[in-house]
C-alpha cells in the first residue's frame, strides 16, 4: 500500500459515531473551512456595526440569503451533508443581521 492509499484510508475512517453523524479527518477539515466562512462575515458584522458605514449595497445581502438558502437546501435533501450545510446556514445568520441593519440604516435617513 502507498503513503497517498494510507493517508486516503485514514482519511475516511470515521473516529466518533453521534446518532446519524459519523465525524472523520474529512469531515473536521469541512467543519473548519465553514467556520472560518463565517468567522469572516462575523468580521465584516463587527466591522460594520462599529464604523456604521454601508459597506455593501442592499441587494449584496438579499443575494447572500437566497444563495445560502438555496445551497442549504441542495446540501439538505440533495446531499445530505451535514459540512455543507453548516457552511451555508450559519453565514446566512450575519447576511441577515446585516441586512437589517441596512434597512433600519435606510428608514432612519428617511425619517
Amino acid at each position: 500500500m502507498t503513503f497517498w492509499q494510507s493517508f486516503n484510508e485514514w482519511m475516511n475512517t470515521p473516529f466518533l459515531h453521534w446518532g446519524k453523524l459519523t465525524l472523520d479527518p474529512w469531515k473536521l477539515v469541512g467543519y473548519t473551512g465553514a467556520l472560518m466562512f463565517a468567522l469572516r462575515w462575523v468580521v465584516q458584522a463587527v466591522y460594520r456595526r462599529r464604523t456604521g458605514h454601508n459597506i455593501m449595497p442592499t441587494v449584496f445581502w438579499i443575494i447572500s440569503l437566497v444563495g445560502a438558502g438555496l445551497t442549504t437546501l441542495y446540501f439538505i435533501f440533495g446531499k445530505n451533508d451535514s459540512v455543507g450545510i453548516i457552511q451555508n446556514a450559519l453565514p446566512a445568520t450575519v447576511a441577515l443581521y446585516n441586512l437589517i441593519l441596512d434597512l433600519r440604516h435606510k428608514k432612519a435617513k428617511t425619517t
